[in-house]
């Protein structure tokens, strides 16, 4: 999987009117809060198994629906579980104009606020490694995951943050193109691929022909470059392939995505009416939706999440973009807010609610199938014991975070 970090609390600017008054006050943006809790919750909605559930109902449109949704589709395609890492790493984005704004006001110089960047990268990267690392018996350098995609742009990012609006949407253009350019050009795997070699099947569905086939799993640009780069580190056995089709130049459309978050901040921080700002998001979020579509129709770039391609990007963005508009009309504009509570006291915290879930899940969910084991299958039945045994689970990690937002403990790198 992957995401959503927290790296700074994202705060709209509220104008002081008299020349002699303190600086201008920052004041929290709370549709934001709430959206980052939301991708946390998704993302620990994996506890519940429901694509395991939806085996049970066979003939369920519903449950294929569902179950289509919460986990990662095999190849081409999106779901809503395939929007938590773009979602996670465009939050980094839209914070970062706020973040800026506020450490100005502060007094950092510029030298000041790059070394913090600098040090946040690599603690990003680390971490990643750290978490990834848990079950293996040495270190497990791996790139592709949330926190280390995160971290291997962030400097970039925070760069793109001192330039012209117009700088930062060339980057983006720039990004998409010469990603989409430099897998056209690495040469397509020809007729006699040997791709069980590389965990693929000979004639798997997925597999593209023709032009798109620069695209097929595990025989594509990012996969040659990890190959090389990834058997660099000290390695239990050598690299020849990732299961799932994940690479670690994913950083650089990842970046691409960050930066339609720092453009979405500071959309959101410029002087405006509420109702012009959604109207822009949404705006967005269709032109990049359908920009997606249209590459893919085109045969020119696949929706394809697990190398990120230029079109996941466009079309990945674009959803979220909606998303946004619609949490920040329902509770920015029109100023309903309570209902979205647990989520905000989620997404204030969503460092500790990312490790936690890498290392506390097992912990919690041993603890409640031995002792309430029994209770949660009388109550819940054989078929959707694992959704209540995950509920629990969440539930458990929503009062940890409660009793955090509770006492102001928020844990930020």
């Amino acid at each position: 999987m992957a995401q959503s970090v927290e790296l700074e609390s994202p705060r709209s600017e509220t104008p002081v009117a008299e020349a002699t008054a303190p600086p201008k006050r920052l004041t929290r943006i709370v549709s934001l809060d709430a959206f980052r809790g939301l991708v946390m919750v998704l993302m620990l909605n994996e506890r519940t198994r429901l694509p395991e559930v939806a085996r049970s109902f066979p003939h369920s449109a519903i449950w294929a629906l569902i179950a289509y949704n919460t986990e990662h589709v095999e190849w081409q395609g999106c779901s809503l579980h395939d929007l938590i890492q773009p979602a996670f790493s465009f939050l980094v984005g839209a914070a970062l104009p706020f973040s800026i704004a506020a450490r100005k006001m502060k007094g950092e110089t510029l030298g000041q606020m790059l070394g913090h960047a600098i040090r946040r990268a690599f603690i990003l990267i680390f971490l990643g490694i750290f978490l990834r690392s848990l079950s293996s018996r040495q270190t497990y350098f791996t790139f592709e995951d949330t926190l280390t995609q995160i971290g291997l742009g962030y400097v970039f990012l925070f760069l793109l943050g001192f330039t012209r609006v117009r700088t930062q949407v060339i980057a983006f253009v720039l990004i998409l193109i010469c990603f989409w350019a430099a897998f056209a050009l690495y040469p397509a795997p020809g007729a006699h691929f040997d791709y069980p070699a590389v965990g693929v099947p000979q004639n798997w569905d997925h597999n593209y022909t023709g032009f798109l086939s620069h695209w097929n799993k595990n025989s594509n640009l990012s996969w040659a470059f990890d190959k090389w780069f990834l058997n660099l580190f000290p390695r239990e056995h050598p690299f020849v392939f990732n299961a799932g089709g994940w690479s670690t130049l994913s950083f650089i459309p990842t970046l691409a995505t960050m930066i339609l978050g720092l453009l979405t901040g500071e959309w959101l921080k410029a002087p405006g009416s509420n109702e012009q700002k959604v109207r822009g998001l949404a705006i967005a979020g269709v032109a990049l939706l359908f920009a997606g579509l249209a590459f893919q129709w085109a045969g020119i770039c696949p929706i394809v999440k697990r190398v990120w391609t230029s079109s996941y990007t466009l079309y990945s963005g674009g959803w979220i973009l909606l998303i946004v508009a619609g949490l920040y009309a329902l509770m920015e504009w029109k100023g309903w807010q309570r209902w979205a509570f647990p989520l905000v006291v989620v997404g204030m915290n969503s460092i500790a609610i990312y490790v936690m879930s890498w290392t506390m899940s097992d912990f919690f969910g041993n603890a409640l199938t031995r002792h309430f084991g029994h209770a949660i299958a009388l109550l819940a039945g054989p078929t959707f014991q694992p959704v209540l045994h995950g509920l629990l689970i969440m539930l458990i990690f929503w009062w940890i975070l409660f009793w955090m937002y509770r006492r102001k403990l928020f844990l930020k790198i």
